[in-house]
């Protein structure tokens, strides 16, 4: 443990930042899943609606830090190949 006053609080920081980094990336996964679902159940409306909240949930994570910008754009791009190709 640490003895300094600000070591103290930068573990506080550390560990506060570090729920909400869990809190944002579980909920990504969570929405992700829900589209892999729709497109497994070869359900195209659904999937449609699913895909929208994961490009938003992606663009939220790359806002909050806790993913980079590519990432993001590389899971949309495959998210919507699924789609595309489940449409065709």
């Amino acid at each position: 443990m640490a003895n300094i006053k600000s070591s103290k609080k930068r573990i506080r920081i550390t560990e506060a930042k570090t729920l909400r980094n869990k809190m944002v990336k579980s909920s990504l996964k969570t929405t992700i899943k829900k589209f892999e679902a729709a497109v497994t159940a070869q359900n195209v409306e659904e999937a449609k609606v699913a895909l929208k909240d994961a490009v938003k949930a992606l663009d939220m994570a790359v806002s909050k830090g806790v993913i980079h910008k590519n990432m993001a754009s590389r899971k949309k791009s495959r998210l919507a190949a699924k789609l595309n190709a489940l449409s065709a």
